[in-house]
């Protein structure tokens, strides 16, 4: 069986706009500023490009790390794509929650855990989007 190509460029560039979307739903949920602001962006990018290629490349995560085969349930790619989407929703919330809003506190979580659920849902997303933008991409990204 032949292996699948990694897909790297393309899970970057994904991801990052998904990082993005998370950054400004996080801003305009928190309303924070200065270096918050910078680090948060940091920190959701790195997590949603991290997250995008797991997910965009499953099928290589699971030949890399052996130890996976071993976990019962994550076998079926989709539901270790939904396992990594959960995390990411987990870690979306976490980190909104860690932010002070205007008031000294943060802001109802209701909207919070919406948007965690709509960034997750992208990164888990992403792999089944992917074949439709892939012949707008340039030929370079493929």
């Amino acid at each position: 069986m032949a292996a699948q190509a990694l897909i790297i460029i393309p899970a970057i560039v994904i991801g990052a706009i998904i990082g993005l979307y998370e950054l400004i739903l996080i801003h305009r949920d928190e309303n924070f500023r200065g270096s918050h602001w910078l680090g948060h962006g940091l920190h959701s990018g790195i997590f949603a490009i991290v997250g995008t290629f797991v997910t965009m490349n499953t099928t290589w995560v699971y030949n890399t790390f052996n130890f996976l085969h071993q976990v019962p349930f994550i076998q079926n790619p989709l539901i270790f794509q939904i396992l990594v989407g959960f995390v990411m929703m987990i870690k979306v919330h976490a980190a909104s929650a860690v932010v002070k809003g205007t008031m000294g506190s943060t802001k109802g979580m209701k909207e919070t855990w919406a948007h965690s659920f709509i960034v997750a849902g992208l990164v888990v997303a992403a792999p089944y989007i992917y074949p439709f933008i892939q012949p707008m991409l340039p030929k370079t990204w493929k």
